[in-house]
């Protein structure tokens, strides 16, 4: 019936979220490695710019420059095959209105974080350090494979508490 689809529905997003995020850390460390090697000046500029525009209260705002630091690093790399990818893989997380929501619930991985973590791979490619870089980028997705299983954890939780409630107050009223 349906609530066995919406559960499948459920778990394919759990899945979808972390597959997507493991195929980026994959793929992203390697784009940020040959970054390191290629980049210009004037794209390390603009990168410093999107950090800058990441740290604000306005979460769309925000999100938009991180996904745009993310497809500048692709870009440095010269490849229009990486670009498409790294873009691809970046905007497929919005195609699925189910990614979608367990991506809104997990919201970003709060401001200080997401800005301590791309300063560092700015940081590596200012450096032109492939090997700094591949990790940087590589930590960042893990922090947020992390982050997407604790909330998932947290929201299991909340279902199996709400669950109990109801079936409490269900017995409740047939004992009257």
């Amino acid at each position: 019936g349906l609530a066995s689809s919406s559960n499948d529905s459920e778990r394919e997003l759990d899945i979808g979220a972390f597959e997507i995020t493991e195929a980026r850390r994959m793929l992203e460390g390697e784009v940020a490695a040959v970054a390191a090697t290629e980049i210009t000046e004037q794209q390390l500029l603009e990168l410093r710019g999107l950090l800058g525009q990441m740290n604000q209260d306005d979460t769309l705002a925000a999100e938009d420059a991180d996904r745009r630091f993310h497809i500048a690093i692709a870009e440095a790399t010269g490849n229009a095959v990486i670009i498409s990818a790294v873009t691809d893989f970046w905007d497929m997380r919005f195609r699925s209105p189910l990614a979608r929501e367990v991506l809104a619930k997990a919201g970003s991985l709060g401001t200080e974080n997401r800005m301590i973590e791309h300063g560092r791979i700015l940081s590596a490619l200012e450096a032109r350090s492939p090997i700094d870089a591949r990790n940087a980028m590589r930590d960042h997705l893990a922090r947020v494979i992390d982050h997407l299983l604790d909330v998932t954890e947290t929201e299991a939780v909340e279902r199996a508490r709400a669950a109990t409630d109801q079936r409490r107050r269900a017995l409740a009223r047939r004992s009257v």
